[in-house]
Order: structure tokens, then sequence, then C-alpha cells
């Protein structure tokens, strides 16, 4: 039998979350990971952090069950200062595309973390301030955090997935892994 495998990976912003490309982008294969290993879920091309990569098919299934609600937490970095009615807007769903999102946890992170600057660095408006805030969600439809925050006004300039389950992305730089055990995850 098989020794199941399980990795944090703290995903940076360009690549793919898989391990290869018919159009020649970057991907996971880039890293040295071992071989053998898939993604238990994805992180689009423009966001960064916390991806998890196993072995372990059975524990794929379940994560990304939706049944099973597994609680996703990011950083977002958005345009403008979002009001507590802003903010409330998000926490108890809204329509997106042809979706209507679930109720999830967001708030203004305070204080504002510092985050090295991503490369490329994030477009920058003298005029328009930023802010970092934290959302959790049990659900993660294509670009889903993106859309809901341009919904309500505030564009996404960068979304770090911060914590899977119990999860959490620690103090891993872009493009580090670490081994990790499965009571970690779950």
């Amino acid at each position: 039998m098989k020794k199941h495998l399980y990795l944090a990976f703290n995903k940076p912003y360009g690549i793919l979350s898989q391990f290869t490309s018919e159009k020649m982008e970057e991907t996971l294969s880039n890293f040295n990971l071992p071989k053998e290993i898939y993604a238990c879920g994805r992180l689009d091309k423009d966001s960064e952090g916390l991806l998890l990569l196993t072995n372990d098919g059975a524990l794929i299934d379940r994560l990304l069950n939706p049944k099973n609600d597994k609680v996703k937490t990011y950083w977002v970095q958005v345009e403008k200062i979002p009001t507590a009615e802003d903010l409330k807007k998000l926490a108890t769903g809204i329509k997106i595309l042809d979706y209507q999102t679930k109720p999830c946890l967001v708030h203004i992170l305070e204080p504002q973390p510092l985050i090295p600057d991503r490369i490329p660095p994030v477009r920058a408006r003298l005029t328009v301030p930023t802010c970092w805030i934290e959302i959790e969600l049990t659900e993660g439809k294509n670009r889903q955090v993106r859309r809901m925050t341009a919904a309500v006004g505030f564009p996404t300039l960068r979304l770090i997935r911060k914590k899977i389950g119990k999860l959490e992305l620690g103090n891993l730089s872009p493009g580090e892994f670490r081994e990790i055990n499965k009571a970690e995850i779950i």
C-alpha cells in the first residue's frame, strides 16, 4: 500500500495550480515537488497562498465535496475601504453571475497586515486607498471572492488563501512547501 503524502505549499502569483499546461504557462512542476501528488482544489493563476497537495484521493474527495462545507480563509486586498454595511452585504450572501453565494464571515483586518510586495506589484493609485479584509467561505466557485468584492464595489487587488480547514499557511514563503500530517488538515 502506498504511503500517503500531504504537503502545504505557498503558491506564488502567476502559477497554475496544476502540473502541466498546454499554453506554456508556469505550473507546479517548476517547484521540485514530489511525484504523484495532486492539488486538492485550486487557486487561480492570479491568486496566492495555501495549496494542499496530496496523493490521498479519498481526502481530496472529502475536502472538495460541497456537502462537507470545509472552511477556507482568504486575505483580500481591495480598493477603497468597505463600510460595515458593505461587509454585511458580503457576509449575508450576494448574487454573482447566476449564483447566490452562501453566508460567510468577513471583517477588516485590524491591524492591517504587513504583507511583502508581490512580484509583479499590484497596481497602485495614489488617490485610492486600499484595505485588507478577511473572508471565510465554505464554498469555492471559480473566482468567487473576486466576483463578490467587485459586486459590492471593492475590486480585489490581491488574494491570499491563508487556511484550509485547520491547515494554516504559516510562515511559508512563496514557492516553499512543507510536509504535514493528515491531523493538521481535518
